[in-house]
């Protein structure tokens, strides 16, 4: 669920530069790696100059905060078109946690996206970004959980944000499980578990 959204992320709003050579760095490091990726290959790739790139980004570790944060604005995006579908009785409870695990489970890039979380670990500024991108889905994922369940509060309510959370990553990389069921399946339970969850919650 980090940085793996093909196409979006503000890409109308940046510089044609930097939009090549975003997207070039999520195929080149999803398919090569991160630190195997050189700025040559990076540059070949988006078709600009090295010094192109560095007029951009410090390096490539400013790219990776750079995708995370394009990413993290297309999610909340999402979420919080969920949201206002949700409150508009367009989708139930139910609906809206299916829909949003179905976004997680639908995301491609999964070597990218552990390259990240690896680099989170190493350097700070990424780490951070992640961070705050985490604190940005909380928002809404604590309104989904009251939507479920209204009188959660206090611990249980932070309880309940760390398990949805932890589905979230989860279900986005669940293809190294060899899962059995399909995607819409595993959506659908998993959304309808975490709601019984909730809602049992004192």
């Amino acid at each position: 669920m980090v940085a793996v959204q093909h196409g979006k992320g503000g890409a109308s709003t940046e510089k044609p530069g930097k939009t090549h050579i975003l997207a070039a760095a999520r195929e080149l490091f999803d398919s090569h790696g991160f630190h195997q990726t050189s700025m040559a290959e990076l540059a070949a790739a988006a078709q600009v100059s090295v010094g192109q790139i560095y007029r951009l980004f410090k390096g490539k570790e400013d790219i990776i905060a750079a995708l995370v944060h394009a990413d993290a604005d297309q999610w909340c995006n999402d979420m919080d078109a969920l949201r206002q579908r949700l409150k508009a009785g367009e989708l139930s409870i139910e609906q809206t946690f299916e829909q949003l695990l179905m976004h997680t489970i639908d995301e491609k890039n999964e070597a990218l996206s552990f390259d990240i979380l690896a680099e989170s670990f190493r350097n700070e500024a990424v780490g951070d970004t992640i961070a705050n991108m985490c604190t940005r889905f909380r928002t809404y994922i604590r309104d989904f959980a009251c939507a479920a369940n209204p009188d959660l509060s206090g611990a249980a309510l932070e309880g309940a944000e760390e398990v949805v959370l932890a589905c979230m990553f989860g279900l986005g990389h669940r293809s190294l499980s060899r899962p059995k069921l399909s995607a819409a399946a595993a959506g659908a339970l998993s959304a309808r578990m975490i709601l019984a969850a909730l809602r049992a919650i004192d």
